[in-house]
């Protein structure tokens, strides 16, 4: 590898250095490559351990579905605003609310055992720049609006999140587009640092909208409402370009 060539090529530096009489430009030259052989091992020994890791952090998740590649969930940043959220699945409850015909309280297995689940390829394109292609599997948010009775007036879906996140999208958009909830990700259980048990597949949408660790929605009549980032500046549309 070019790493161990370049370490090769400082150590014999080193040793015709050493075999030259000291002089003070003779100390300052070895510890010159001193200095960079040790650089050079260092971030060796970095790029091996970060290839370990990488490789073997979701050995069970697949890359392929129905002929198309998939990105890695190690794709997927870890974006947060207080920290990855460690949900305990038995007493989850996911609540929808507000402009309603009854407020929903479920649980994590109420979700998973009575909903249609449903697998969608989808990217996520996030503002800072990076994408990942995943297969997603959840149920549709319109499943759950039509179990709850949304009320004529209401307008938008507010989703929260334990860590204080929140966004909003369009009741519209969630149903035309079909939207899911996932918990799963590449066929595994969506990991706590991804966003277990639930996260937003804002399809079409910046990765600001994909919120995660999700715990209330609620339908309210205002379309102005700004969520954690939109209230930062980030626009309320969050459209991606085709």
């Amino acid at each position: 590898m070019d790493e161990e060539n370049a370490i090769r090529e400082s150590l014999e530096g080193l040793s015709e250095i050493m075999d030259k009489p000291k002089t003070a430009k003779t100390i300052v030259k070895v510890l010159a490559v001193l200095a960079i052989t040790m650089l050079l091992a260092l971030t060796f020994v970095a790029l091996y351990l970060n290839s370990v890791n990488q490789k073997d952090l979701y050995p069970s998740e697949i890359r392929n579905y129905q002929g198309e590649d998939l990105s890695s969930i190690n794709n997927v940043e870890e974006e947060k605003i207080n920290g990855t959220q460690y949900i305990n699945a038995t007493s989850y409850m996911l609540t929808v609310t507000g402009l309603v015909d009854r407020t929903l309280s479920l649980s994590y297995n109420d979700i998973l055992n009575n909903y249609q689940t449903y697998k969608k390829v989808v990217t996520i394109h996030c503002v800072e720049g990076w994408t990942a292609k995943i297969l997603w599997e959840g149920f549709l948010v319109s499943d759950l609006l039509k179990q709850a009775g949304v009320n004529p007036n209401a307008t938008t879906a507010i989703f929260y999140a334990s860590d204080g996140y929140s966004t909003s999208l369009p009741i519209d958009y969630l149903s035309k587009n079909n939207i899911i909830i996932a918990y799963k990700m590449n066929n595994i259980t969506m990991p706590p640092e991804r966003g277990f048990p639930f996260e937003l597949v804002a399809e079409s949408q910046y990765g600001y909208k994909w919120i995660k660790w999700l715990t209330t929605i609620e339908i309210s009549d205002n379309s102005s409402y700004l969520g954690f980032w939109e209230s930062r500046g980030y626009p309320n549309n969050a459209t991606t370009v085709p």
